[in-house]
């Protein structure tokens, strides 16, 4: 007959402390993690919902800076590069930006990455770089400092700029959505428009 947990050595009631202890911990990082993946999945959900205006439009076709400073051009940009299987080049401007922040201690490790990501002969996502200064990132990503992709992130900026920009202001993309704010303007004269119904005319072409 089991005469309770009193009759138990020291040291089993302190493993089942320490296990009981362990789970907890796990179950509340476990717990963490379900509250992160949600807040991730609902930022997303919002930023998908979001529609570019009229202003924001107008001001792509203006200058590639204006595309690629602002979130929502870089998204529709990057869109548009993706039917063009270049995508890779508005992730690597974007890996860069992000690595001018990182602090001293990760520099090290996120310049490999974004280096065997991005920028070494036959990277999972290789962006189109010269000779030289593919092998210059090299050296510079061996001494690494926040500025060993500068130069390398220039080049594919100019690369978008000179390149896939002008396509992009021809193309079937930008030419809807600007359709699609002068139909939702004249119709919004004519009736008596909700903000739900633009957003819903507008995401048809996004």
């Amino acid at each position: 007959m089991c005469k309770g947990l009193a009759t138990l050595p020291a040291t089993c009631l302190k493993s089942a402390k320490d296990i009981k202890h362990k789970i907890n911990i796990f179950l509340q990082r476990q717990e963490s993690q379900e509250v992160d993946q949600k807040q991730t999945d609902e930022k997303n959900e919002e930023a998908a919902k979001r529609v570019p205006t009229a202003a924001e439009v107008e001001k792509w076709k203006e200058s590639f800076s204006f595309v690629i400073n602002c979130e929502m051009g870089r998204n529709v940009f990057t869109s548009f590069l993706r039917s063009e299987f270049s995508q890779e080049n508005m992730q690597f401007w974007v890996a860069c930006e992000d690595f001018k922040n990182t602090s001293v201690c990760k520099l090290e490790k996120k310049a490999k990455f974004i280096y065997q990501q991005y920028v070494a002969v036959d990277s999972p996502n290789e962006v189109n770089l010269d000779a030289g200064t593919r092998e210059e990132t090299r050296q510079k990503v061996m001494s690494v400092s926040h500025s060993c992709f500068d130069e390398a992130q220039r080049r594919i900026y100019i690369l978008m700029e000179k390149d896939s920009y002008r396509r992009f202001l021809h193309s079937k993309l930008i030419h809807d959505l600007s359709q699609a704010h002068t139909s939702v303007v004249r119709k919004k004269q004519n009736t008596n428009y909700s903000t739900t119904d633009i957003r819903e005319e507008l995401a048809r072409v996004a």
